[in-house]
């Protein structure tokens, strides 16, 4: 009997086993003979001399993949278990950007991978999907990237001032200051792809340029990577508005989540009208992302299914 040890750092241990340890299941019946322990941050195998080496490097593979891509899944194992390769496929290429700590962020599913191909073809991309599904983190990644090859020179991400059940009015500040609370997720990705005194650098001196709708009104936009987030909330006017700023060599996403409309009742939703507009028009993307697509919490998923399960009832 041999027994080896292999220590999980920076990976939890619930997301790397699975569900009810479902990815150690698969092992566990792929090598019947050999025994599977996970305690702690730590898992043990014992066995045959063999086996044990063949779990060991099975293992190292995935904890390799799991640092690259964030995820691990059944498919994922039993591919591993059959091919001793890396399932996904990522090439260097696919890399958008080197993250602060070293990580690579790139595409984790192939709508993400959508989504950045459809960039590269198109100038203007929208992007829906529900919460989760990474639109809005790989958008910011690829302006990041743009920059990065100086093929932009500047970055503008904006969202309309609508909020969530909330009131803006009464908080303190102006526009910008009331809203840079509901823009928290597009700095924490920012703060993910650029040193924070680099970051402090092009917010500074407007290379990086974070504002809410209303301050892209008469302006154009030239030279730079544009997304507009949580446009599900804008009105007609509004993202008109946002769509005639294009000017030379610019790049636009606009994402958004058909599910979480905050706008008045009666208020139609711009977003949903320029897609019925613009669906035929050359030269813009559509790439729909779903629960398939959720990096997340598992139950992120588990909850986005059952949310559109009810919607269809109803």
């Amino acid at each position: 009997m041999v027994e080896k040890t292999i220590t999980l750092e920076n990976i939890p241990l619930a997301e790397f086993l699975g569900i009810e340890n479902e990815n150690i299941e698969v092992l566990a019946t792929a090598f019947p003979k050999s025994k599977i322990i996970s305690r702690g941050n730590e898992i043990r195998i014992q066995g045959a001399s063999a086996e044990i080496k063949k779990i060991n490097e099975i293992l190292n593979g995935l904890v390799d993949h799991y640092h690259k891509y964030g995820k691990i899944s059944k498919n994922h194992v039993s591919s591993f278990i059959n091919s001793d390769s890396d399932v996904f496929g990522e090439e260097e290429s696919d890399v958008l950007v080197f993250g602060t700590r070293g990580s690579k962020i790139a595409p984790k599913s192939q709508n993400q991978q959508k989504l950045v191909l459809s960039s590269r073809k198109n100038d203007l991309v929208f992007a829906i999907g529900p919460a989760g599904t990474g639109k809005t983190y790989i958008s910011v990644a690829m302006a990041v990237k743009a920059l990065k090859d100086r093929s932009v020179k500047k970055i503008i991400i904006t969202r309309p001032a609508v909020e969530a059940g909330e009131n803006l009015g009464f908080l303190p500040g102006d526009l910008k200051e009331k809203i840079d609370p509901y823009l928290r997720p597009i700095y924490d990705a920012l703060n993910d792809m650029v040193p924070s005194e680099k970051l402090r650098f092009y917010m500074e001196t407007g290379v990086i340029e974070i504002a809410p709708l209303a301050y892209m009104r008469g302006r154009t936009l030239n030279n730079a990577f544009i997304l507009l987030d949580e446009a599900q909330n804008t009105t007609p006017m509004q993202i008109k508005m946002f769509m005639t700023r294009m000017g030379p060599n610019s790049k636009v996403i606009i994402t958004g989540d058909m599910s979480q409309i905050d706008l008045p009742t009666k208020q139609k939703s711009g977003l949903r009208e320029s897609i019925r507009i613009l669906k035929d028009v050359k030269g813009i993307g559509f790439v729909t992302l779903d629960g398939k697509d959720v990096m997340r919490h598992a139950l992120v998923k588990n909850i986005i299914d059952a949310y559109d399960k009810a919607s269809e009832n109803e």
